[in-house]
């Protein structure tokens, strides 16, 4: 198989050698850092926007970083139906970017969470997600305090509608219940994808469930779907 992923890296980023890891290491293809002024994403068949931070968060997560060079290609590359992952501070990235819908904002109680949760794969269809079953539990760690999604009714009705809803928070029994939402994020939702279904926004870290010596692999698979839909689609 011959494909390349991208990490793109803004100033603050702290994930991104975590998401470079596992794609050299455990997925096994070539993978560059991007800085976050580079535009040519021609090399490309895949883009992770990382978690960490974004300078210009004090004013509101990823409201500045919308703006920089690197985005404005990464709107073209997703156009172009290529695949977009952005975790934890890069779904915040790509929601203000307008890649996918809705809002992240403070955490319902307004404090930084930081722990192992559970998530219930929702759609097994995308690109991300073709090596996990529908109803799946996994265990992923969260590290955030704006991880609250929110969107207006219209939003979350298209998105239920188009089965763009991809993992909810559940207890370990796979229950979508209150209690199993660390943020209050509207219907339990920790990622969603666009229309296309290749771009995606999750909140909780695969990157960092990828071996059992940290607590968990479970996230392997999804970095494994998207290696499997880049080779099919190529």
């Amino acid at each position: 198989m011959n494909m390349k992923f991208g990490v793109v890296v803004f100033p603050g980023s702290n994930c991104d050698h975590d998401a470079y890891h596992v794609i050299s290491k455990h997925v096994g293809q070539p993978v560059d850092f991007i800085w976050h002024k580079q535009t040519d994403l021609s090399s490309y068949d895949a883009i992770i926007i990382p978690g960490g931070f974004s300078y210009g968060d004090y004013l509101r997560a990823g409201a500045l970083a919308q703006f920089s060079p690197v985005m404005q290609s990464v709107k073209e590359f997703a156009a172009q139906g290529k695949y977009v992952f952005g975790i934890c501070n890069g779904f915040q990235i790509l929601c203000e970017a307008g890649l996918l819908p809705g809002a992240l904002i403070r955490n319902e109680n307004l404090h930084f969470v930081c722990k192992h949760i559970n998530i219930k794969v929702e759609n097994p269809n995308t690109p991300f997600t073709t090596e996990l079953s529908v109803n799946e539990v996994l265990s992923i760690p969260i590290a955030h305090a704006e991880g609250n999604y929110v969107c207006d009714d219209a939003t979350y009705n298209s998105l239920e509608e188009n089965n763009q809803i991809v993992f909810r928070y559940c207890d370990a029994s796979g229950e979508v219940t209150s209690e199993a939402n660390p943020n209050g994020s509207r219907a339990n939702i920790a990622g969603i994808c666009n229309f296309g279904g290749n771009v995606i926004g999750m909140m909780p870290h695969p990157e960092r469930a990828c071996e059992e010596l940290l607590g968990s692999n479970d996230g392997r698979d999804i970095f494994r779907s998207l290696t499997n839909a880049i080779a099919k689609s190529e």
